[in-house]
């Protein structure tokens, strides 16, 4: 960490074996673990929790604050998880009242020029290609990959192993496990490739499908399409994650089908 040309607060808590690239800058109240790296030129300002073993590279800004004229300056905190890598020129804006946090979890890949605005929770295992932006306040599950350009309007939740394709505008909630494209956002079908990588059986992928069919190809409303799923189909963690989903979502979930 002996780094003479990067300037490291006093106030700022950092691992022994932290490396820290010339010309980076590291605010007061801030936390990096074990085994990160910090690129050159990178701002790591008020705030920042970064957790084990996370790379920063050149260039990326991590807690700012907000890009929100409601921010009065409060006392929140950007943590990134372990093992996760933020690529050139990233900006990941801190917290405000409404969550007092922005989250990354753990093992996640930001590419280059993403932005993650504030109080948006991030889970682990993600991926966002390059250039793609999360406006405030959106939930995203475990396993989601935004792929390039992809953007995602506020308060927006997408669900855990979604893919959206590249240049995607996000106005609805996207549940878990399907792949969003097209516009307007609509179902193209599941993500199914994501699903056998991660260790799904062939015949968990045809339930899954067998639930999305319901509800995207049979011309039903969201309600009739949830009690012919909950009265038809047998109960797993996979129906139930999917019908919970439907049940809690704020903004609605994307409407549609694109037979591709």
């Amino acid at each position: 960490m002996n780094q003479p040309l990067a300037y490291v607060h006093p106030g700022a808590k950092i691992a022994k074996n932290v490396v820290i690239e010339p010309f980076t800058t590291i605010h007061n109240n801030v936390v990096i673990g074990e085994g990160s790296w910090i690129g050159s030129n990178v701002t790591i300002m008020e705030g920042a929790r970064i957790g084990k073993n996370v790379s920063i590279f050149p260039g990326a800004v991590i807690s700012a604050i907000p890009q929100d004229k409601k921010f009065n300056d409060e006392d929140t905190v950007t943590i990134i998880g372990d093992n996760t890598t933020i690529r050139e020129c990233v900006t990941i804006n801190r917290g405000t009242s409404d969550r007092m946090k922005t989250q990354i979890g753990n093992d996640c890949w930001i590419m280059a020029y993403c932005h993650i605005a504030h109080d948006c929770i991030v889970g682990d295992h993600c991926i966002f290609s390059n250039n793609s932006t999360l406006a405030g306040h959106i939930t995203v599950g475990d396993y989601v990959v935004l792929a390039g350009m992809a953007a995602v309007q506020q308060f927006c939740t997408i669900g855990s192993h979604a893919f959206v394709t590249g240049g995607s505008l996000v106005r609805k909630d996207v549940p878990p496990f399907v792949k969003a494209g097209r516009e307007p956002l609509s179902y193209v079908g599941i993500n199914s490739i994501g699903l056998r990588r991660r260790g799904f059986s062939t015949e968990k992928i045809r339930e899954i499908q067998d639930i999305f069919r319901i509800l995207y190809q049979k011309n039903y409303n969201n309600t009739q399409a949830v009690g012919i799923i909950e009265a038809e189909m047998e109960a797993t963690s996979e129906r139930d994650e999917i019908l919970q989903f439907i049940r809690n979502s704020q903004r609605g979930i994307m409407k549609g089908y694109f037979n591709s």
